[in-house]
């Protein structure tokens, strides 16, 4: 589940929950990080150079071999799998 998303370039950070909307404080970046519960994350921004989006996930495990499983699943959630 998404917990809040950070808008970068906006300087907001809207709390899905409550639908409070605050200040990321950091310097202004084409940038959208969404914060999600277990500690994962998924950060999606333009490519500078190539006409691509770029996707950066975080996730945490006990083991290196949860932390796999997690990325796992995460990386293919409807809402992130793309398909050409």
């Amino acid at each position: 589940d998404i917990l809040k998303i950070r808008d970068y370039k906006k300087d907001t950070i809207t709390d899905i929950a409550t639908g409070e909307i605050t200040p990321t404080n950091l310097p202004k970046s084409d940038v959208l990080y969404y914060e999600m519960n277990d500690d994962a994350w998924c950060a999606i921004r333009p490519s500078g150079t190539e006409p691509k989006i770029k996707l950066y996930f975080g996730v945490k495990g006990e083991s290196k071999k949860e932390a796999q499983e997690r990325l796992n699943r995460l990386m293919n959630d409807k809402v992130f799998k793309i398909q050409a």
